[in-house]
């Protein structure tokens, strides 16, 4: 059974129609796999779609529409939010001393990718899904198999 961990960068591909979108509806849409994000991915999510109701793209009534979806999708299980644990903060941290210095590496980035890799130690991932090129690479170093839609 195949798990993907997705990053809120692919995620948010499945709620709004841009480049990605088939490639991101594609993997959601394998039977027998499982789909892994943070807790924080939730609050990413609520943040893109506020940052697009706010550039035009979208209205309130949509951000109410999507907010309730992806709650639901949540709710099915679709996908599964992963706790975000006091050791992810201590591993983002390292994250950020072995790969910030030389490439940009912001925190939610850190803090997202600790928590797939915290996770892949116990429970193999076959993907990492993230459209963030700079994440995609730490992801990379880090080991993890990625897919860039």
């Amino acid at each position: 059974m195949p798990r993907y961990f997705f990053d809120t960068s692919a995620l948010v591909k499945d709620y709004h129609v841009e480049s990605g979108t088939p490639q991101v509806q594609a993997i959601l849409g394998q039977a027998g796999s499982e789909f892994f994000i943070s807790r924080l991915a939730a609050v990413e999510m609520l943040s893109g779609f506020a940052g697009k109701v706010r550039t035009g793209a979208f209205t309130s009534t949509d951000y109410g529409k999507l907010r309730r979806r992806f709650f639901a999708d949540v709710r099915r299980k679709m996908v599964r939010p992963l706790r975000v644990l006091n050791a992810h903060y201590q591993l983002a941290g390292d994250l950020i001393g072995k790969h910030a210095m030389s490439r940009q590496f912001r925190t939610l980035d850190a803090i997202q990718l600790a928590v797939a890799l915290h996770f892949h130690r116990t429970f193999p991932l076959d993907h990492f899904v993230c459209a963030d090129q700079r994440l995609c690479d730490v992801a990379l170093l880090e080991g993890l198999a990625v897919i860039q839609p």
